[in-house]
């Protein structure tokens, strides 16, 4: 499912396409979300259990026609928690095994790919 261009086009097209998926976003949050997604930039929304964070979520991704990765946020949650890193050991073990078999530059762009990320929710 793709997006239609008209539902980002402006601000009311946004608060429409959001309608029309169900959320009814005052003119502040259809604001806030045009810029975001006009400059390519989060929006960190935050507030009580059931004001609707979750269900704009939903909707925004509906009217963009991807995919909701939800990742509940606490207090306490740690950055690796939720974003991919690198499997160093696993890196490590692989220039070891490959010293003297290909130039330092090759060997280095062998160890940064998807194949030694460890994924979490934020990849």
């Amino acid at each position: 499912m793709n997006a239609s261009p008209d539902a980002t086009a402006s601000i009311d097209a946004l608060a429409a396409a959001l309608q029309g998926a169900g959320y009814f976003a005052d003119r502040r949050l259809a604001t806030a979300a045009f810029l975001a997604l006009r400059l390519g930039r989060p929006l960190l929304l935050e507030g009580e259990p059931g004001v609707g964070k979750t269900e704009l979520a939903k909707a925004l991704a509906t009217v963009l026609g991807r995919e909701l990765l939800r990742l509940q946020c606490y207090d306490g949650l740690e950055q690796r928690e939720a974003l991919y890193e690198w499997n160093y050991a696993a890196q490590l073990l692989h220039l070891r095994a490959a010293e003297g078999r290909a130039p330092a530059d090759e060997i280095e762009r062998e160890v940064y790919q998807p194949r030694y990320l460890i994924r979490r929710p934020l990849l």
